[in-house]
């Protein structure tokens, strides 16, 4: 599959929201051991919000991105509403008048929601953020891109840079959020944030590739 349609990317979306509802009490435990532990619930009310509103209803890969970031933004709490809203957001203004999305398009659409995030905040690859996961997947699929792969291999190589980038967190000293305040007792224990971008990430490319 060299693209896949706009129009028909609803059931990426719905995909998206099943790995967090199925991995909410895991996301749980892994922010509460450096954080408040108020990760996977939030996550769970906005993706599940989204889910209510729009399943029933015709709606295309970027409209729902645009939708589940409005969500995030405004109507769940903690720290990643905002971040998590402002990179769906971005990915979808990026993309919203394309009516096929390849491996360059979804580059471009993910590059535009991490460069969003770097707009709202200092998290630099190395601070213990969901950037560690985020831009190794964008440098993935500029690679892809750059060697010609289509979609499908090309999403197969997000998935693992997304999957090494959430990984590395683990031995990292966090720079932000509530964990940055445990400095060397944050080590040995993964990013939230960076874990569920990885769920994230990995179900949108599950999704993709089985339209």
């Amino acid at each position: 599959m060299d693209k896949f349609k706009n129009k028909d990317g609803k059931s990426v979306l719905l995909k998206m929201v099943k790995s967090i509802q199925e991995n909410k009490d895991y996301l749980g435990e892994v922010d509460g051991l450096i954080g408040d532990g108020d990760h996977g619930m939030n996550m769970n009310k906005g993706f599940t919000v989204f889910e209510k509103r729009f399943k029933d209803k015709d709606i295309s890969f970027t409209e729902g991105l645009s939708e589940l970031g409005m969500i995030l933004l405004n109507e769940i709490g903690g720290s990643m509403g905002p971040i998590y809203g402002t990179i769906f957001m971005d990915m979808a203004d990026a993309g919203e008048d394309l009516e096929e999305i390849g491996t360059g398009e979804l580059k471009d659409m993910l590059e535009a929601g991490l460069s969003g995030l770097y707009e709202i905040v200092e998290a630099k690859a190395g601070d213990k953020t969901l950037v560690d996961t985020l831009a190794p997947a964008v440098s993935a699929l500029q690679q892809a891109k750059d060697d010609g792969k289509d979609v499908v291999s090309a999403l197969e190589e997000m998935k693992k840079a997304a999957r090494a980038g959430r990984d590395s967190t683990k031995d990292m000293v966090a720079k932000f959020g509530r964990s940055s305040r445990l400095g060397e007792r944050s080590k040995g224990v993964l990013d939230a944030g960076a874990t569920s971008c990885c769920f994230i990430l990995e179900a949108m490319a599950d999704g993709i590739c089985e339209l």
